[in-house]
C-alpha cells in the first residue's frame, strides 16, 4: 500500500505571544511524511469592521480576555478531523473546507485568526515539501522585481493632551538603485528623524510612538510632514525619497457628528479631502491610504477624482474582500489596495483579491501587521506577487527587521531583480 506523503495526517495549535505581547494562536500542520507547516495569525493594532474576526476568550481571568483557547479548541475539535487526509499541496481546497466549516460571511464561528494561521501552516508544508522558499513556490515564475521598502517613521493616535489623527506617516525610498540602497536610506533617515522632533522640541528627546516609529511632537499633521522632509533633506535624499499617508480615517470619524476628529479640530469629508490635497500640492505622495471612513464609498469617488497628485488606496475600505474591490473598481473609488491576507482570512481568498485587482491596474501593497511576528507570510507574497511595495513599518523592532532582512536575501537570491520602478505609477 503506497502512503500519500502529502497528505495531512495531524493539526495540532497553540497560544504564543506577538510582538506586542497579545496572545494569538498559532498552528501546526504535518503531513503524511513527516513535514511540517507552522503559520500564526498577526493582528493588527486598528482592526477594520469589515476584517474577519479575530476569535479572543473575552475571559479577564485570562491574558486580560486576550486568551485564544477557544480558537485553540476549534482546531482540535472542529478543523482537524475535516481537513485530515486532504492533500496538504491544494492549498484551495483546503482553504473553502475551511470557509464552508464556518459557514459565516465574516468567520465569526471558528474564527479568522484559527482559520488565517491553519491557512498559513498548510502553504508553508506545500513549500517544505516542495523543497523551497514560500516566496519561490507561490510564485508564477522567475523573480523579476522587487517591492520598494515603505518605513512607517512617526505614529498618530492619542498621545495623553493631544490625539494626531493621522495613522502614519510614511517615507519611501522609490527611487534607490537597488534594495541594499533602499534599506540604508531607511537606516539613515529614521535617526534623523528623531533628531529633528529632538531639535523641534527645544531638547527634550523624541519618544517612541504607538507602532515603532516617532511620537509627534503635535496633533498637527502639516507639523509631521515637514519635520519628516526635513529630516530626508538633511541625509541628502529629497530626490530619491517620496512619502506615504495611512490616515485610517475611520480611527478619527465619529458616524453620530458624521465628522472626523484631526488636528484638534471636527472636520468634514469634504474637509478631509481638500486637507490631504494641501499635503498633495507641498510634498510627493506615492500614495494615500484610507482618507476617509471605511463606509464612505461616495467619499472615496470624490477623493479620487479630486486628489490629483497621489494615488488613493484602501485598507480598512477594502480589508482585501475581493467583492468589496470589485464595488470599488466599478465606483472607481480606489486606485490601490493593503494587501493583508489576515482580514480576509484564507491565503486563497487573498490571491484572488489581489488577481482582481493585477487585472485592474489596481496596485497591490502587502502590509505587516501591527502586531506582527518573526516569519510573517506577508514578506515571502510580497516577493511572490511583485508587488510595486511593501509596509515595512519603522526599522526599530525585531519583526520589522527580519523583514528588511528577507528583502535583502531576496535580493542575493535573485541578482537580476531590480526595485519595481514606481514612474508609470507616479501621479506627482
Amino acid at each position: 500500500m503506497t502512503v500519500n506523503r502529502t497528505a495531512i495526517e495531524s493539526v495540532h495549535a497553540r497560544q504564543i505571544l506577538d510582538s506586542k505581547s497579545r496572545p494569538i494562536i498559532e498552528v501546526d500542520v504535518i503531513t503524511k511524511g513527516g513535514i511540517r507547516g507552522r503559520g500564526s495569525a498577526s493582528t493588527g493594532t486598528s482592526v477594520g469592521m469589515h476584517e474577519a474576526l479575530v476569535l479572543v476568550d473575552n475571559d479577564q481571568t485570562k491574558f486580560a480576555g486576550k486568551s485564544v483557547y477557544k480558537a485553540i479548541e476549534n482546531v482540535h475539535e472542529i478543523i482537524a478531523p475535516a481537513i485530515k487526509g486532504l492533500d496538504v499541496t491544494d492549498q484551495a481546497k483546503i482553504d473553502y473546507r475551511l470557509i464552508e466549516l464556518d459557514g459565516t460571511p465574516n468567520k465569526a464561528n471558528l474564527g479568522g485568526n484559527t482559520i488565517y494561521a491553519t491557512s498559513i501552516a498548510c502553504i508553508k508544508a506545500a513549500a517544505a515539501i516542495a523543497g523551497l522558499p514560500l516566496y519561490r513556490y507561490l510564485a508564477p515564475g522567475p523573480i523579476k522585481t522587487l517591492p520598494v521598502p515603505t518605513f512607517n517613521s512617526i505614529n498618530g493616535g492619542r498621545y495623553g493632551d493631544f490625539v494626531m489623527g493621522i495613522q502614519e506617516f510614511t517615507f519611501c525610498p522609490y527611487k534607490a538603485d537597488h534594495m541594499a540602497e533602499a534599506v540604508e536610506i531607511a537606516m539613515r533617515v529614521f535617526p534623523m528623524i528623531g533628531q529633528v522632533i529632538t531639535e523641534s522640541q527645544r531638547g527634550r528627546p523624541a519618544q517612541v510612538g504607538h507602532y515603532y516609529g516617532w511620537r509627534p511632537p503635535s496633533d498637527d499633521p502639516r507639523q509631521a510632514m515637514e519635520l519628516l522632509h526635513e529630516a530626508v533633506i538633511r541625509c541628502g535624499y529629497e530626490h530619491k525619497v517620496a512619502y506615504a499617508l495611512d490616515v485610517a480615517a475611520s480611527e478619527i470619524y465619529d458616524a453620530a457628528k458624521q465628522k472626523y476628529f484631526i488636528g484638534g479640530k471636527w472636520l468634514s469629508s469634504d474637509d478631509m479631502i481638500q486637507l490631504i490635497q494641501e499635503l498633495t500640492k507641498q510634498y510627493n505622495f506615492l500614495y494615500i491610504e484610507d482618507p476617509l471612513d471605511e463606509n464612505d464609498w461616495q467619499g472615496y469617488q470624490k477623493a479620487v477624482q479630486a486628489i490629483d497628485r497621489s494615488l488613493i488606496i484602501g485598507d480598512d475600505f477594502i480589508a482585501t474582500n475581493r467583492e468589496r474591490l470589485k464595488k470599488a473598481y466599478k465606483m472607481n473609488a480606489v486606485e490601490g489596495f493593503i494587501f493583508k491576507p489576515n482580514q480576509v482570512g484564507t491565503i486563497t481568498e487573498s490571491l484572488e483579491t489581489h488577481r482582481f485587482a493585477q487585472a485592474h491596474n489596481i496596485i497591490t501593497v502587502p502590509s505587516q501587521r501591527g502586531g506582527g511576528v518573526i516569519d510573517d507570510v506577508v514578506m515571502d507574497l510580497c516577493l511572490a506577487l511583485q508587488t510595486p511595495a511593501v509596509k515595512n513599518s519603522a526599522p526599530r523592532s525585531g519583526e520589522r527587521i527580519y523583514a528588511c532582512n528577507v528583502l535583502y536575501r531576496a535580493a542575493d537570491e535573485n541578482p537580476d531583480a531590480v526595485l519595481f520602478d514606481f514612474e508609470p505609477l507616479i501621479k506627482f
